[in-house]
């Protein structure tokens, strides 16, 4: 039996990260603001996409990406049942999609 944890996904943070989360407390804007908006537009220019949108959860994006693609009441979303409760939840949300299997 092993005598230490096995971590799972150690964090990769640096001092340039550490830097960044110092300078970011440090500017008054700890949400929304003008990193995001940099790290939107360096993320869309990275994977070649007109735009690109941060939000602060895979929920989040699950759901918008349901909406983006015009999912709703009525249509059908299948899954699998090996996944985070949070693919089931945006299916079933009410602006989500009816069915989750």
């Amino acid at each position: 039996m092993r005598k230490e944890l096995l971590s799972f996904s150690p964090p990769l943070i640096g001092e340039e990260e550490i830097a960044e989360v110092i300078d970011t407390l440090r500017s008054d804007w700890i949400t929304t603001g003008p990193k995001t908006k940099l790290f939107e537009r360096q993320f869309a220019a990275a994977v070649g996409a007109p735009s690109a949108l941060a939000v602060n959860s895979c929920t989040a994006a699950l759901h918008i990406a349901l909406a983006t693609l015009g999912v709703g009441p009525g249509d059908v979303v299948i899954t699998t049942p090996l996944t985070f409760c949070s693919t089931a939840h945006v299916i079933g949300s009410p602006s989500g999609a009816c069915i989750g299997i």
